[in-house]
């Protein structure tokens, strides 16, 4: 008898991913596909998205037709605001333009002048001035640049749902897609900013991330998810774990730290410091910070590696050393070696003093105390003065070094740390939202792979 499954598909920047749940939503086949560059119509690389097209239909395929897996749903996440502008037919009209992409920047100054200038209308819609990273501005670029194309387009979907869509037929928006720093949510008085209705962008409406419809493909009926941002579908299999308030940081090449908890305003400072705010799949504001904790790591330590001449991997065979702690604590007395002095600053030192170490291995505590007291920083900012919280989560690459971890537990000794390697907990929230709709029952105990970490409770 075939296993009943549901199938996630995650779409990164360069690869994307295939994952298959069972009934109790233990991953059990995964399939990746290398995403494919294209140009777009002013040359500028891009990924193919007709490939993407291509790639999720026969996959949806292949599992119809699968002899050890029934395919009873699937749904999708992706990680960038990327957008697909439909004509009145439901024809695409656009590529998947390039989050990079360099545009005039009159055009978003033109919208910001419009609105309060950029500092009140970064703040009301909680997303700082990125350029084609805001998906407002895209829309806003495209009704300037490219007129002609906008006066075609008759609806605009974020990529989740196009995907969806090409199943569904139904056309929708869902709110952590928009919420994320689109430029498109007004957070004082949640809903889409006045510029959505006086520049007549044609945003379908909304639908929970939950929503699902049925669909018949080859004579088989299947639910199709209408699609979750990434970011907060890695919060659902939290949500699931625990019924205590907690932050989950995930800690990689950006550090993004998640406050699902802290319904607060977001401040002119926070926003200055590289916090904004999502929506939750139920419509609720949460803040986040972010910093590029990785880039940051890696472009200190191949200044080390050339100092001590070792070689660049040679990290991730330290052990934490209490006594090097301890006398770097004495050196140094909280000032940074590696890094400019001042709060929220992450600039990175041009010579930095390696003569003041022994050896590499005191060299590589300096840094992750120093990378630790930044990501303490930034896990700060999105906690309000009161809280109840009882838990910090850490996922990700950082979430596998001794050193970091220990740091940031003895940081928080009032709250219980928990680490997870768990490779893809985005797509397992993905398959989480929909599984009511699927099985039509309560969800299942969830082993995300949550280890405690004892240093530094009190």
């Amino acid at each position: 008898m075939k296993e009943k499954i549901i199938a996630v598909f995650e779409i990164g920047n360069f690869n994307g991913k295939l994952l298959l749940y069972n009934h109790d939503l233990i991953q059990v086949a995964e399939f990746e596909e290398k995403l494919l560059i294209t140009r777009d119509e002013d040359g500028l690389e891009c990924v193919d998205i007709e490939l993407i097209e291509k790639w999720v239909k026969k996959s949806v395929l292949m599992l119809i037709h699968s002899s050890e897996w029934d395919l009873a749903a699937f749904n999708f996440t992706s990680y960038d605001p990327a957008l697909i502008f439909l004509d009145s037919h439901g024809k695409r009209l656009t590529p998947l333009y390039n989050q990079s992409k360099p545009i005039d920047k009159c055009i978003p100054e033109q919208l910001y002048n419009r609105y309060g200038g950029m500092d009140e209308f970064c703040l009301q819609t909680a997303s700082p001035a990125i350029g084609m990273k805001n998906s407002g501005i895209q829309i806003f670029w495209l009704k300037n640049a490219k007129p002609e194309v906008f006066a075609r387009t008759k609806y605009i979907l974020h990529l989740p749902q196009y995907l969806s869509y090409l199943f569904s037929e139904s056309i929708f928006s869902e709110y952590t897609s928009t919420g994320y720093h689109s430029a498109l949510w007004d957070f004082d008085n949640m809903k889409y900013h006045k510029w959505v209705k006086a520049e007549s962008i044609p945003l379908p409406d909304f639908v929970h991330s939950g929503k699902t419809f049925e669909v018949n493909i080859e004579g088989k009926k299947i639910i199709v998810g209408v699609g979750i941002n990434d970011i907060v579908a890695c919060l659902q299999p939290f949500f699931s774990v625990t019924d205590k308030e907690f932050i989950l940081a995930s800690t990689g090449n950006d550090c993004v730290t998640l406050n699902p908890f802290n319904r607060e305003r977001l401040t002119a400072e926070q926003l200055a410091n590289d916090c904004l705010c999502f929506l939750s799949n139920d419509m609720q504001p949460f803040k986040s910070s972010m910093f590029s904790m990785g880039q940051l790591h890696d472009a200190v330590l191949q200044k080390m590696s050339r100092y001590f001449k070792i070689q660049g991997d040679s990290f991730k065979l330290i052990k934490p050393d209490m006594k090097l702690f301890n006398k770097l604590s004495t050196m140094f007395r909280g000032g940074r070696i590696f890094f400019n002095e001042g709060e929220y600053t992450r600039e990175i030192k041009d010579e930095p003093d390696l003569f003041e170490f022994d050896h590499f291995v005191e060299a590589y505590h300096q840094l992750m105390i120093e990378l630790s007291d930044i990501t303490v920083e930034a896990i700060n900012l999105v906690i309000p003065k009161h809280d109840n919280l009882e838990n910090l989560f850490l996922t990700g690459r950082f979430s596998k070094n001794d050193l970091f971890i220990k740091l940031i537990a003895s940081s928080y000794p009032h709250l219980k740390v928990f680490t997870t390697d768990h490779p893809n907990i985005s797509a397992l929230g993905a398959a989480l939202s929909i599984y009511g709709s699927v099985f039509n029952e309560d969800k299942p105990i969830l082993d995300i792979g949550l280890t405690e970490c004892l240093i530094g409770r009190g």
